[in-house]
């Protein structure tokens, strides 16, 4: 029988906790619980972006986004600086939540502390490794959420939230984004969209 390596466990754990989200997402003409199905795609973002991506950015594409259906959007402000306050929370919570499971599993001290910078963007965007989680987030987010957002935005708000992940997104990921099947209404905003502008970090 073949042992299960470290990263292994880690991940049949974090999908263990993902698939308790009641929330639900369609994706491949099934329903799956959101979180599950959207750390999954990540994971596999990442991996295509990078097949040399470290294990710390493995581990936390799996789980950057754990338990996150227990903070509520709807609990911090609906402007941008209220997304960005949940997105910091939400953040928080996956990587304590990451380090129970990571110290359970066996992982070393060092290995906890890099996938909670990480998970929680720490001096992104000029480490690598948060750019890479950063990409793989928008290309996944692209591929699986944006499409139900569609019908309640109008399209100057499709716009904006189209502009503000474009700066965020490296060269590698803006060329995948591109290549990727998307709505044709995402598609014509997105090709109008500069594609040497600058990417500005987070507030």
């Amino acid at each position: 029988m073949k042992t299960q390596t470290l990263l292994e466990k880690a991940l049949k754990e974090f999908d263990r906790i993902n698939r308790q989200d009641p929330r639900r997402q369609r994706f491949g003409g099934k329903s799956h619980p959101r979180e599950l199905i959207f750390a999954k795609t990540v994971y596999a973002c990442v991996e295509r972006l990078d097949v040399s991506a470290s294990e710390a950015v493995r581990l936390a594409a799996r789980s950057h986004t754990l338990r996150r259906w227990e903070i509520p959007r709807d609990r911090y402000r609906m402007d941008v600086g209220g997304y960005h306050q949940w997105r910091a929370a939400t953040a928080a919570h996956a990587a304590d939540v990451a380090d129970e499971i990571l110290k359970r599993v066996g992982f070393s001290d060092a290995v906890i502390r890099e996938v909670k910078r990480i998970i929680n963007g720490h001096r992104h965007p000029s480490d690598p490794d948060t750019q890479l989680l950063e990409d793989a987030d928008v290309l996944a987010f692209l591929e699986i959420k944006l499409k139900d957002y569609l019908a309640r935005w109008d399209e100057a708000k499709v716009r904006r939230i189209l502009e503000g992940t474009w700066t965020k997104m490296s060269t590698a990921a803006r060329q995948m984004a591109l290549a990727m099947p998307l709505d044709p209404r995402v598609r014509t905003l997105m090709t109008g969209l500069n594609p040497n502008s600058d990417r500005n970090p987070r507030p």
